[in-house]
């Protein structure tokens, strides 16, 4: 197997420094013009098909999600997409793969560390574990996973026996036998404060990205346990078009499915952009829609490359992870490949 090619850096964005861009794919399913049940097996295929074109256009990351039984999101089990994404991806790649995330309440730690170490195997030193703390989306759901979710202690504890058992510092070897990949927590307040014990990097999005005093937080709190220093990743909505309006169009069905979500206890598909019926959501749902809207960067080239820049400085964060998803397969690729261009081109 040929080695693989160097990554780029992913030093701080600054003056002539490179940006690390990266993709998380939740595996959306897509209702059909009119509306209408969405075809989960192709959002899984879509998803392989997405990280092949990630490695020609030179992001550096291409992670999937966690999500049990609901019908807009079709991506369970990361570990085992992942599998299909390494082998679809050239060896001689320098993409990285990995979870964003693992949600650590679902799982024994144990089983989490076999399975990528599998994939370290697979894919040597190409590898990332993103883990979370979030449980099932409903009650049922959670009963199914034996996870009534976790507290920030047992989270924390959860995620040392993950380290131990990663390193070799625990009562039982992993195997297959090989370095450990690194590391990164998906952070919400108390995701902070544990990654911040533990020596750990940080995804943050959401509510974080207004508040950067929990960063700041985060970085006075950090301890070194030779993983590196603080280290943070945004995970946001952005999408390039010819412009805001249309961006925001585009936008308009993920929006929609997030807000629908929180009423009503499940992702729906993704319908098309002019099946959104934004007359029947309640006062709140549109609250939420207008805030997702607001919050994406959107528009053309050179007014997402100056709003990127502004959001990781005012941050002082080192990548970008992107987590959009269209309705449309055509126009998800051509906003991935127009991204790429403006900010590594």
């Amino acid at each position: 197997m040929p080695e693989p090619t160097t990554a780029p850096a992913a030093t701080a964005p600054g003056p002539g420094a490179p940006l690390a861009l990266s993709l998380l794919d939740r595996t959306r399913t897509t209702a059909p013009p009119g509306g209408g049940p969405g075809d989960d097996a192709a959002a899984v295929r879509a998803t392989v098909e997405r990280a092949v074109r990630a490695q020609a256009l030179g992001y550096h990351r291409f992670w999937v999600a966690e999500h049990h039984a609901v019908p807009g999101v079709v991506g369970p089990a990361p570990a085992v997409l992942l599998g299909a994404v390494a082998a679809a991806l050239d060896p001689s790649s320098a993409l990285r793969i990995g979870s964003g995330g693992v949600m650590l309440p679902n799982h024994v730690p144990l089983v989490v560390a076999e399975q990528f170490a599998v994939l370290q195997a697979l894919r040597p030193g190409r590898v990332d574990l993103g883990v979370g703390r979030s449980a099932g989306f409903t009650a049922p759901v959670r009963a199914a996973l034996r996870a009534d979710g976790s507290d920030a202690q047992e989270f924390t504890a959860a995620l040392g026996e993950l380290l131990d058992l990663l390193h070799g510092r625990a009562p039982v070897t992993v195997r297959p036998r090989v370095p450990a990949p690194p590391v990164t927590v998906l952070a919400t307040g108390a995701g902070l404060a544990a990654a911040a014990q533990l020596g750990l990097p940080v995804v943050v999005g959401g509510p974080a990205l207004e508040d950067p005093a929990r960063l700041a937080q985060y970085r006075e709190q950090f301890v070194d346990h030779g993983h590196g220093g603080p280290r943070v990743a945004v995970l946001t909505d952005v999408l390039v078009a010819d412009d805001v309006a249309a961006a925001r169009r585009e936008l308009l069905p993920q929006a929609w499915s997030l807000a629908v979500s929180r009423t009503r206890g499940e992702f729906p598909p993704l319908p098309a952009p002019g099946d959104v019926d934004l007359a029947a959501l309640s006062a709140r749902e549109r609250r939420t829609v207008d805030a997702v809207l607001a919050q994406g960067v959107v528009g053309t080239e050179a007014q997402v490359r100056r709003q990127v820049g502004d959001l990781l400085a005012r941050l002082g964060a080192q990548e970008l992870l992107v987590a959009t998803t269209v309705h449309d397969p055509d126009l998800q690729a051509e906003s991935d490949a127009r991204l790429a261009d403006a900010l590594l081109g």
